[in-house]
């Protein structure tokens, strides 16, 4: 049995937290221990509730006196008798890293980092790179890393793409009737629509002018579309949210996008769109929404770099389309309201069982490694 130990700043939502979550539900159901340390979130309960157990610490909290918790997090690992440390992200990896260095090398954790996205290239962000292996999320992320951080060896580099539940995005899925009703019943506007869906949340990296620049296109050519933004914007991007919806009024846009706000269902509102947009204009690191689109076989077009690129080739490459390329984009989006959108293929390899045995065959790999020496 192994003892693993996920580090990042909280439990709040995303995918870094979903993805801690899907490794520790699959360490207590293959009979190891899971613990996570984290300042806490609304997803505590569900870890708890499937058997892992969380340290509530503030590892993640930027400041020069989170550091001092090494000694602690030292003491921490020798009690729990913990075999593996997997970090997140990147204040706790320096918190985990320090802590690590201290201890002899025959009795400290084997130590794991996950390079979830496209850090600002520093001293700071480097420590993602020092884990003894380095597992990332992409090809992208991959390149990234041996482009920004050349000391990193390219053997302790593990490309290890999310993943996803096809029982819980299964290819055809009708939400439940009552679901539906709801939902006609709340948006009555999207009847008889061509709803285009922009999930996540609402930041200027996720193209929110783009997908309104895309809109007006379409409305002059007297296409019959709705766009939907499904996501909620933090505190700090309110002045962000407030420019949007300025836009959308100079547009005259305003009767055709709708807010939803956060959702818990973006499954359910996914499925019910006739196409789902990703149009951040820096690369995803992955992009888990535009694989969960696709698993329902609901269209995707995106922008075709990073993550999101690399699924889109592999997957659906008619739903490539260049970063910025608004023209091409709209004109695509009206070929298939008239004529309807490729097929979604059925089958894909990103499941989160490959990501699951991926990541619990590197946690047992490193600790048998230590045990053979």
């Amino acid at each position: 049995m192994l003892t693993v130990l996920q580090m990042l700043p909280a439990l709040e939502s995303g995918g870094v937290e979903k993805g801690t979550l899907e490794i520790a539900r699959a360490l207590v159901a293959r009979g190891h221990r899971s613990l996570v340390m984290s300042a806490g979130g609304r997803l505590v309960e569900q870890l708890t509730g499937a058997g892992s157990e969380h340290f509530q610490w503030a590892v993640g909290r930027k400041s020069l006196r989170t550091l001092w918790l090494a000694r602690r997090l030292r003491r921490f690992l020798l009690e729990q008798e913990v075999d593996i440390i997997h970090v997140r992200s990147r204040v706790p990896a320096w918190v985990a890293w320090l802590a690590w260095r201290g201890m002899g090398a025959n009795t400290r954790p084997r130590l794991v980092s996950t390079v979830h996205g496209f850090y600002s290239v520093n001293r700071y962000s480097a420590i993602m790179s020092r884990g003894e292996r380095v597992i990332a999320v992409s090809e992208s992320i991959r390149d990234y890393v041996l482009a920004n951080y050349p000391e990193t060896d390219p053997a302790r580099i593990t490309v290890i793409h999310r993943g996803i539940d096809r029982s819980s995005y299964p290819y055809g899925y009708s939400p439940p009737a009552l679901w539906l009703d709801t939902w006609k019943r709340q948006y009555p506007q999207l009847q008889g629509r061509y709803v285009i869906t922009l999930p996540g949340r609402i930041t200027r990296l996720k193209g929110h002018m783009d997908f309104l620049d895309v809109l007006q296109h379409l409305r002059q050519w007297d296409i019959p579309v709705h766009g939907l933004i499904v996501g909620e914007a933090p505190e700090h991007r309110q002045t962000y949210l407030q420019e949007i919806r300025k836009r959308l009024h100079d547009m005259h846009l305003v009767d055709h996008v709708t807010f939803t706000g956060h959702r818990a269902d973006l499954r359910e509102i996914m499925s019910v769109s006739d196409l789902v947009l990703s149009l951040s204009t820096t690369p995803e690191s992955f992009g888990r929404t535009t694989l969960e689109a696709l698993s329902l076989g609901r269209p995707v077009i995106g922008y075709d770099h990073g993550g999101v690129g690399e699924q889109l080739a592999a997957l659906y490459p008619q739903g490539r389309v260049p970063l910025g390329a608004i023209q091409v984009l709209a004109e695509r989006i009206a070929t298939w309201t008239a004529q309807g959108a490729p097929p979604v293929p059925r089958e894909h390899g990103f499941t989160l069982e490959a990501m699951v045995d991926s990541t619990l065959s590197l946690y047992e790999s490193l600790h048998w490694e230590r045990k053979a020496s």
